[in-house]
């Protein structure tokens, strides 16, 4: 990865992440993650569903932005994501995650004005496709950064939920690392595909719990806002 998408990769990286559990509370709050035995197959799931929509996404942003594509193409971009994403509380967790890095990223990378012109509240990966892509990273880097967001964020959520060691929750992510590469590449396999051919991987139980905890939410406090 370049320095571009490893400062997007960084939890530090002011973007709200870090409110976001990737449906993790949800699936918590149902007792199907109870054990740190329970984390890997959920993680993996996760990569290969909504890890690889985003990736692609991320891709084709990054492709885009080296571009310097014409405020249509993020409109289309933008509507294609939200074509694959059918849950409303997915999009809203999408658009909230993406404003916040938006707000962070186009101060050090201002080239990403055309598409906050016409998308003010982007899709998560497609900001953190444009931000890498305006920084000079290409499509498979900034594909391997949404990927990697798209684990990192739950395996975290795991520990504050659960309690689960730090280390080991660690471990179970550095053992995804062929599997975030897999995704990587065939993200970038398509980054320069028309945005009506990019994949469209769903995963209809994360779109149920995203629901459930959004109407939970409204309710009751959650650690969570997605």
């Amino acid at each position: 990865m370049d320095a571009v998408s490893l400062l997007l990769a960084d939890s530090r990286f002011p973007g709200g992440g870090h409110v976001h559990s990737g449906g993790l509370e949800e699936i918590v709050a149902r007792k199907l993650v109870t054990a740190e035995r329970d984390l890997p197959p959920f993680l993996y799931g996760r990569l290969w569903t909504a890890g690889l929509l985003g990736a692609a996404f991320a891709a084709a942003a990054a492709h885009a932005a080296r571009r310097g594509v014409h405020s249509g193409h993020w409109r289309r971009l933008d509507a294609e994501l939200d074509a694959r994403t059918p849950s409303h509380a997915q999009r809203e967790a999408s658009r909230a995650q993406g404003r916040g890095t938006a707000r962070a990223g186009r101060i050090a990378w201002p080239a990403v004005r055309d598409l906050l012109a016409v998308t003010p509240r982007p899709h998560h990966p497609v900001i953190v496709g444009a931000l890498a892509g305006a920084g000079g990273a290409l499509p498979r880097e900034a594909a391997l950064t949404a990927a990697y967001l798209a684990v990192s964020g739950p395996a975290s959520a795991a520990v504050r939920l659960l309690g689960f060691d730090p280390l080991t929750v660690n471990a179970t992510v550095a053992r995804l690392a062929p599997e975030l590469e897999a995704v990587a590449e065939r993200a970038a396999a398509t980054a320069g595909a028309d945005p009506a051919e990019l994949p469209a991987p769903n995963a209809p139980a994360l779109d149920l719990f995203a629901e459930a905890h959004l109407r939970q939410h409204k309710e009751e406090v959650r650690l969570f806002a997605s």
